[in-house]
């Protein structure tokens, strides 16, 4: 008799480990350090750029979470994978400015901080269908909020 495999739709998400929790926090930190930096004079412009690209990897790397849940779930929704497409759009939408010479970094921080405020929406989403577990979702909504937080506070100093 072989044993059964569990459906992976219906397997709850484990538990994050400590280490996701330390690891995942201490993402903030270059964004922190950006914010410090600004108010120097001779680093202002460095930690807005930093600040900038900072967020809009990270952006990046949220919606390859998403494709990550999507892709690993064979009845995920169709609209997680259009979901986990648009941060990568976001993100390179939010560099036309600076690449056509308009205004840069102010509005593209701010776009960005809007739409890292917004993730916690998908992720309370994944969280109701039982793709996403309490820790993992606890954690973007720290992570999603945190940034989106200090990603403003560049964008408007």
């Amino acid at each position: 008799m072989r044993a059964s495999t569990p459906d992976p739709d219906t397997t709850p998400p484990p538990a994050l480990p400590r280490i996701a929790w330390l690891l995942g926090s201490a993402g903030l930190w270059p964004q922190l350090a950006c914010v410090v930096l600004v108010f120097e004079p001779r680093t202002r412009f460095a930690a807005l750029g930093a600040g900038y690209l900072y967020a809009a990897l990270i952006l990046s790397f949220l919606g390859g979470l998403w494709w990550g849940v999507a892709a690993s779930r064979p009845r995920a929704p169709a609209w997680l994978f259009v979901a986990a497409v648009v941060p990568s759009l976001v993100a390179l939408a939010s560099g036309v400015p600076w690449m056509i010479g308009a205004a840069w970094p102010g509005p593209s921080l701010l776009l960005l901080a809007v739409a890292l405020a917004a993730a916690p929406v998908v992720d309370q989403r994944l969280h109701t269908l039982g793709l996403l577990g309490s820790d993992l979702l606890r954690l973007r909504v720290l992570l999603s909020l945190g940034l989106a937080a200090l990603t403003l506070l560049l964008a408007v100093a």
